[in-house]
């Protein structure tokens, strides 16, 4: 690669890469493009045999010179990956198989006839949508600030990168004073979108500030909240992006180094980011004299062992420098005294990720987007009990109600909502009362639950939030470090006082002490983990309270869920006789009876079969395996 040497040359290199990448999508140079999700769900089903396929059939037709193929980021809409989109008509086709490439290169590429099986059908209009734009999942959302570029461009080239318009942020960074790069991010009112809010710009002039022969920036990408992939995404997507709004955090602070903290579990996100900075170093756009200017930066990769507790910015500081994942008291703070002594920034994947669109189109068009007090945009991992599943990036202030039934289509099998957990084992849970709050950080708070680094977990009338409870804290008790005893020792007592009532074996004595703990945590704990552990109690006690008493008092559990507190029933009257459930019983525990199912002879030997509960293992496969609804959770 040819090394980029200063503002003119990146300036010409970016309009070249334009021109190429507009040629990409709107077939300027006579070449159709087929791109593939390349996002982890998507690799999962294989979608890169997908593309080995396209390349192949492209090969084989000698149609290198007006086909080609490549992959691109997360579509978002994982439950219905693989993705392959085709331009310049923008078709997009769902759910792709290997063996379906074939039929989409002869019928679309080869005929120009459209697919018409894989495309995305709308499960309550039943129409189909030809376009990412037609699906209502994408309509309310704003894809172009932190997901810049995912499903677009090839994360693994360079060129398509700068062609988005990469590192034209950074350039008009290196021509103005560090101290007006930092009041722009303040005046944009950019907020840590790792969990706690925190005004950006106010943490980098904290770092400013400071005087110190080396500073350091950490991009914390160690999220770890069950069913949170927002970070990994942006960085399988676009790492780019986010390298360049680590390089104006440095240039704003004065920091030579920048260090990623990603868990070792993301080797897609590892590999593209390893990639990306070696490409980076190529162009001479990582190193000395950045630009011609006087920035030097260099970055670096640390890989994390997956423990949750290393989300908290001093324990990840800890982990770098090769101690034990541990929080340290504060003050001083990192920005004072961080990695190594020297003053140092963490900020999280998503927060970086917005940086270069605000040096990039002004922090007052930035501000355009969002409520009052948040401003811009928040990436969302949807999942649970809803039929959309997948990343989606809205402005805040989209209220819970459109995130959840109008760009997640709401809730499968017409069941009720019953809660969205937000903030992951830190949030709590929000009902039904909730979901016309707009969505930013303060709302969230004053309904109880808070932002997170974004995880957003659906749940319908078959979820015991007891239960949900019970899984949180089973979860923050495996990742507590145990530096301090209100988390080591608190968290523990509170799991047993979970397990204790949904065995059936609470008392109301139990609630109370469940309650007086989770204060007592929730004040006393060293760092955030200890401090937020106690949400989803304090939350689910306050909206779900009847179903803790049920467990409680009734000896049941409404959603039957919990299992210690439900049994499988077959109901006479819709007993076929056909046996099929004491067949699959894998306890023998279903006794065939003498009685005769009704409407049937006496002269078949089919009889109505009945459940001993001594023995039942209550694994279910009674249940699955009627044809005939006889069987109910009691």
């Amino acid at each position: 690669m040819v090394k980029i040497a200063n503002s003119e040359q990146l300036i010409n290199k970016s309009k070249s890469c334009a021109s190429c990448l507009d040629a990409k999508f709107n077939a300027k140079d006579g070449k159709r493009a087929i791109v593939v999700c390349g996002g982890t769900g998507c690799l999962s089903a294989n979608s890169k045999g997908i593309l080995a396929e396209f390349e192949k059939l492209i090969k084989e037709n000698h149609l290198e010179g007006k086909v080609t193929a490549n992959i691109v980021g997360c579509f978002g809409f994982c439950s219905q990956g693989p993705f392959v989109k085709i331009f310049p008509e923008q078709t997009l086709y769902t759910k792709v198989k290997v063996e379906d490439a074939k039929e989409i290169f002869e019928s679309d590429i080869m005929k120009g006839e459209i697919v018409e099986r894989l495309l995305f059908v709308d499960p309550q209009t039943k129409e189909k949508a030809k376009k990412q734009g037609d699906i209502n999942f994408y309509k309310l959302q704003k894809r172009d600030v932190a997901l810049k570029g995912n499903a677009e461009i090839n994360p693994e080239n360079i060129e398509e990168a700068i062609g988005a318009g990469a590192f034209l942020a950074l350039n008009k960074a290196l021509h103005m004073d560090p101290q007006e790069v930092i009041d722009e991010v303040l005046k944009s009112g950019l907020r840590g979108r790792g969990g706690a809010g925190f005004p950006t710009g106010r943490k980098w002039q904290f770092a400013h500030d400071v005087a110190s022969d080396e500073k350091y920036v950490v991009c914390n990408g160690d999220e770890g909240d069950p069913g949170a992939f927002m970070d990994r995404s942006i960085i399988e997507g676009n790492p780019i992006n986010v390298i360049e709004g680590m390089m104006i955090e440095g240039f704003a602070i004065g920091a030579k180094n920048g260090y990623f903290y990603i868990r070792a579990e993301y080797p897609v996100a590892v590999e593209r980011l390893k990639n990306a900075i070696k490409q980076c170093e190529e162009l001479g756009l990582l190193g000395d004299n950045i630009l011609g200017t006087n920035f030097s930066f260099r970055c670096h990769i640390r890989l994390g062992a997956g423990a949750f507790v290393c989300g908290e910015e001093t324990a990840l500081l800890n982990s770098i420098e090769g101690q034990r994942g541990m929080p340290r008291p504060r003050p001083p703070f990192p920005a004072v005294k961080g990695l190594w002594g020297k003053p140092s920034v963490i900020n999280n994947v998503e927060t970086l990720a917005n940086v270069p669109f605000i040096l990039h189109h002004g922090a007052d068009e930035y501000a355009k987007i969002g409520t009052e007090k948040s401003k811009g945009t928040k990436v969302f991992a949807l999942g649970g009990k809803v039929n959309n599943v997948g990343l989606v990036e809205v402005p805040m202030g989209v209220t819970l109600r459109q995130l959840i039934f109008d760009i997640g289509g709401g809730i499968p099998n017409n069941k009720k909502f019953k809660a969205i957990q937000t903030g992951g084992p830190s949030g709590g849970c929000l009902t039904e009362k909730d979901l016309d709050t707009p969505i930013d950080y303060d709302n969230l708070i004053a309904a109880g639950s808070m932002m997170g680094s974004g995880g957003a977990i659906v749940m319908d009338e078959d979820n015991c939030m007891v239960d949900v409870a019970k899984f949180y804290m089973t979860f923050i008790c495996d990742e507590s470090c145990g530096k301090c005893s209100p988390c080591r020792i608190g968290t523990k007592r509170c799991l047993e006082l979970l397990t204790k009532i949904t065995d059936g074996k609470g008392t109301m004595a139990d609630l109370d002490e469940l309650k007086n703990l989770a204060n007592v945590i929730k004040s006393n704990s060293l760092c955030g983990l200890g401090q937020t552990a106690p949400n989803p109690i304090l939350s689910t006690m306050a909206s779900f309270y009847d179903e803790y008493l049920a467990h409680i008092q009734d000896k049941k559990c409404p959603a039957h869920v919990c299992k210690s507190l439900m049994q499988y029933k077959i109901l006479p009257e819709k007993c076929a006789g056909c046996g099929m459930c004491a067949r699959n019983c894998p306890a023998n525990t279903i006794i065939k009876t003498d009685e005769v199912p009704v409407g049937k002879p006496a002269t078949l030997p089919l009889r109505i079969h009945r459940i001993d509960p001594t023995n039942c293992v209550k694994c279910g496969l009674c249940q699955s395996n009627c044809r005939f609804g006889a069987i109910i959770k009691d």
